[in-house]
Formats: C-alpha cells, structure tokens, sequence
C-alpha cells in the first residue's frame, strides 16, 4: 500500500516549519555548508544547530557528507526554495492585508 501523499507532503512542511531550520535553508541557496560555517553564520548553539540538521536530513529536505573532519549540508531538491519563497510571499500579503485594515480602523 503506497503511503498519503499528504502525509508525506505534511513532513516536509512540518520540517522547515520553524525559523532556524528556513534560515538554515536560506544559508544553502548559493552553496553548499559545513556545520561550522553554519554555526558561525546563525549563531546557534552546535547542539541546537545538530538537531535542526538531523531533522531537515531525516525529512529529506537536505543531504549531507563527510570530507574529512567537515559534515558539509546541502538542499535535496531546489524547489524547496520556491516553497519558503512561496511561504514568504503569502506571509507578506497578510501583513499588508493587517495593516491596511489597522489604517481603515
């Protein structure tokens, strides 16, 4: 029996579905990254860091691989910043929808 489709579409958005694991995305757009380099960028505790990485990893959403002592992340598929460029649009008109009608009164 093949699995929902919308159960499996649901993982996906449920593992970017948090602030630091779109801004690790976002991160990987131009290029793939070291968790080291992701750290610095962030800000985020290495064990914070470690459980976003495992869950985007475990989704699907990024693949990673060793070089040496480096664990280096890259995004699976690049539609994926079409969805959370999506995402960031629709949340942009419903801002201006908010503020329009705080204006109206």
């Amino acid at each position: 029996m093949a699995e929902d489709p919308f159960k499996m579409e649901s993982e996906i958005l449920a593992a970017i579905a948090h602030p630091n694991r779109m801004r690790i995305i976002d991160r990987l757009r131009k290029k793939f990254k070291c968790n080291c380099e992701l750290i610095e960028e962030l800000g985020l505790e290495q064990s914070n860091l470690s459980r976003h990485l495992k869950l985007l990893v475990d989704s699907g959403v990024l693949i990673s691989w060793k070089e040496g002592v480096r664990v280096n992340y890259r995004v699976a598929d690049k539609r994926i910043f079409e969805l959370i460029d999506i995402s960031a649009a629709v949340s942009r008109g419903n801002i201006e929808r908010k503020f329009k009608a705080l204006k109206a009164g």
